[in-house]
């Protein structure tokens, strides 16, 4: 009994001491600006036949600075073929602290097909804390349902 809990106190410790320098070597992501990818599914492939199932798209882009506003300058759409399907803001749009901004894809809109993507471009007045930018796609048919997330990439900074 005795060795056993010696041998968890140990393990412990190790656990402990090795996650040290991985904790240390964190850092807050932070940008002034960027230009991020998101890739979105109009539709993903189902069943033997390789039927499409049509997807809802809602992309996220979450502020999460807690004292500094940074501004969506564009946030494009393009399909599978590289094509711009719309460009969803006419003008930049400010998202405040802790706020988030959402760009909604209906079910019936397949326009994107199973390889669309967002371009979404952002800036700040200075260093600001790295906004989350998300897809999540959503479908249900006959009681059945599919929902996944798919994270935006930085393909620049400012």
């Amino acid at each position: 009994m005795r060795s056993t809990l010696l041998r968890l106190l140990a393990a412990a410790v190790a656990v402990a001491v090795l996650s040290l320098p991985a904790l240390a070597g964190r850092k807050l992501n932070v940008a002034s600006g960027q230009t991020v990818y998101v890739p979105i599914y109009s539709y993903i492939y189902q069943g033997p036949k390789g039927k499409p199932y049509n997807l809802t798209c809602l992309l996220s882009i979450r502020n999460v600075d807690s004292k500094m506003a940074i501004t969506v300058t564009s946030v494009r759409y393009f399909d599978g073929n590289g094509k711009l399907v719309k460009d969803h803001f006419a003008k930049p749009v400010v998202v405040p602290p802790l706020a988030t901004k959402e760009v909604f894809v209906p079910e019936r809109d397949i326009s994107g097909g199973s390889g669309g993507n967002f371009i979404v471009r952002w800036q700040a007045i200075d260093d600001t804390a790295v906004p989350i930018i998300q897809a999540v796609m959503i479908g249900t048919a006959s009681g059945q349902g599919i929902s996944f997330v798919c994270d935006g990439v930085a393909i620049e900074e400012d």
